[in-house]
């Protein structure tokens, strides 16, 4: 399995970021870790050998990136808007270094973006705000109000981060086709914690007529990870 590691330093974040890539060849999949994991967590937690046929046969390569949560949406030692302008800073590191990365990397033009629980919703809201450069989302035990980072505080910043608000006032017609356009699977399973989350979501994009595959695993855990390698893989075609 070809594994790759990957620094530098960040000139919007103004900071080091790391990442794994795997594979050569084959559709992107660009994977952000949960609120508590970084770079190495998929590997970590086996994914990458659930995946391996993938990665040696071309048929994806994996980017899997760090994250800043513990200076955004986590960090209680500064104040809620320096929270969400930190996480409008990761977005823009996303859109402006990682992306062009992977495409010097990867002329496939199609991209899977993906994580689970705060790596879910990085991984839709992403997509939401920028639907020309994603393809397909695979949101695994996600949730998306983040709201509950914020000790009530709200502004444009907060709105426009938070999906559960921002969708349902969401009028441009011309967004909403582009939207439409990304194959959404927003994905739970039976005692997922984020189940009500994920449902949630899935209704306000049903009120706007943006069309996604809602689907709850028939399965029980205690510990997601026993299950998202499968829901991850199953889901990659």
């Amino acid at each position: 399995m070809q594994r790759e590691y990957r620094k530098w330093k960040s000139p919007t974040l103004g900071r080091e970021m790391e990442m794994l890539v795997f594979g050569k060849e084959g559709t992107p999949v660009l994977i952000f870790p949960t609120e508590h994991g970084n770079y190495l967590e998929w590997e970590d937690q086996g994914i990458m050998d659930v995946v391996e046929e993938q990665i040696d046969l071309g048929y994806n390569q994996f980017f899997c990136v760090d994250n800043i949560d513990d200076e955004s949406f986590l960090n209680k030692d500064v104040d809620p808007y320096t929270r969400v302008i930190r996480e409008n800073q990761y977005q823009m590191y996303i859109k402006d270094e990682v992306m062009p990365f992977i495409e010097e990397y990867n002329t496939n033009p199609y991209l899977i973006t993906t994580g689970a629980g705060l790596g879910a919703y990085h991984s839709l809201v992403f997509a939401l705000k920028f639907p020309k450069l994603v393809d397909k989302v695979l949101a695994l035990s996600g949730y998306y109000d983040i709201n509950v980072h914020l000790d009530g505080f709200k502004d444009d910043n907060s709105y426009y981060n938070n999906p559960i608000e921002f969708i349902p006032n969401l009028h441009d017609e011309e967004i909403l086709r582009d939207i439409s356009t990304v194959d959404i699977r927003l994905l739970s399973y039976l005692n997922d914690p984020n189940r009500d989350a994920t449902e949630k979501m899935s209704e306000i994009l049903w009120l706007k007529f943006i069309d996604h595959e809602h689907y709850v695993w028939e399965e029980e855990t205690k510990n997601p990870w026993s299950l998202i390698p499968s829901m991850f893989k199953e889901n990659l075609f």
